[in-house]
């Protein structure tokens, strides 16, 4: 299939980065949509896109769209579509049903026309847990239109596979990628943390800047699809181009735990020989050796760690840092409170739109060169 429609999942908010990042890939015409990016291709783009997509949550595979006024309408189209092409004989599938201004109410009696037709024309066994599921099918009947996807992803896509340490509340790889590219970060200038926490910000940098694929450590469902060919894929896991970098990336935590955590979390991704993370507070921060470049920061922002009224403080001196040390640098820093980034004293020149964080709201603020 050569014409699949691929719906690339974007943290809400990211879906500018994201359709940014498709473009300069490559991908075909990516057009921003509510919830993410589409764009089109055969199944190599697919596997493609969870392989080299570092913006993306996941990557969703249209296979069937077409319009269903009642139940039997949609179990007799759905038992039309080449479920043999698609899906094994002996691997676990779940169907994931929506339904929304929809004659089609009822999401659990839509899944389950879904997985009749899987059932009688292919064979697999259906299950409820997603666990336990080697491919999820997804239904979305939306003003009596059914659209019928493949996740080609399994796990979020922010699962890189190679960090096993985490921060009390990190920020997701994909998150991550995101902002550095709002940043502007193109992998040529260096990055500082000087609040790490596991690393993301530093390691994520660091593995743009190598040209390191951000899919190379981990499996996906695709690879449990009917069209995967074992050989193709591992020819193209391995055509990643990887650039010399003469440039260091760093990271500060005043926890010592966090350290080694960000650590580990580099040499595991490779890319240990890039990062520098030592054990400092915000009031120790100064700039690594070399030119200036970006400073990226994701700080408590009182809601869910700790409590508010001291990090005004904090941010007070985070800013104060800033400008008296990071002279030549551009800054980024994420937070919930707008009242918390104006504590930093810093001149902000461009405040990016609101991103989904964990159930809280989070906006970037760039300032600087300072």
């Amino acid at each position: 299939m050569s014409d699949l429609g691929i719906f690339l999942v974007a943290t809400p908010g990211l879906e500018q980065p994201l359709a940014d990042e498709a473009r300069e890939a490559g991908f075909a015409a990516p057009l921003i949509v509510p919830g993410g990016v589409e764009t089109t291709g055969d199944w190599l783009e697919v596997w493609r896109a969870n392989l080299v997509l570092r913006c993306a949550s996941r990557v969703l595979v249209r296979v069937a769209s077409f319009r269903a006024l009642h139940l039997a309408q949609l179990d007799k189209r759905a038992r039309k579509l080449d479920w043999a092409g698609l899906l094994r004989p002996d691997l676990p599938v779940r169907v994931e049903a929506t339904c929304r201004k929809s004659r089609i109410y009822h999401a659990g009696a839509a899944a389950q026309r879904i997985e009749g037709a899987i059932a009688a024309t292919v064979g697999a066994p259906i299950v409820q847990e997603a666990a336990a599921a080697a491919v999820t099918v997804k239904l979305r009947i939306e003003d009596d239109l059914a659209v019928i996807s493949l996740d080609s992803s399994g796990e979020s896509l922010h699962k890189r596979g190679h960090k096993e340490a985490v921060a009390k509340a990190p920020m997701r790889e994909t998150m991550a990628a995101g902002f550095l590219r709002q940043c502007g970060f193109d992998g040529t200038m260096p990055v500082f943390d000087p609040m790490c926490g596991s690393g993301t910000f530093v390691i994520e940098a660091a593995e743009m800047a190598r040209g390191l694929f951000p899919g190379r450590s981990r499996r996906f469902a695709f690879q449990d699809f009917a069209s995967f060919d074992a050989a193709a894929w591992d020819a193209m896991r391995g055509a990643a181009t990887l650039r010399e970098v003469s440039i260091r990336f760093s990271g500060g935590d005043r926890d010592a735990g966090a350290i080694r955590m960000s650590r580990a979390n580099a040499d595991r991704a490779g890319v240990g020989n890039l990062c520098h993370f030592e054990q400092g507070a915000i009031a120790d921060a100064m700039p690594p050796d070399g030119p200036p470049g970006l400073v990226i920061v994701n700080p408590p922002y009182g809601a869910r760690i700790g409590n508010k009224g001291p990090l005004f403080g904090l941010y007070a001196n985070l800013g104060e840092v800033l400008r008296t040390r990071f002279t030549g640098w551009r800054v980024g820093i994420v937070t919930a409170d707008p009242a918390l980034a104006r504590a930093t004293g810093l001149s902000f020149t461009d405040t990016g739109p609101v991103v989904a964080h964990g159930g809280l709201k989070v906006r970037l603020y760039q300032a600087g060169p300072l």
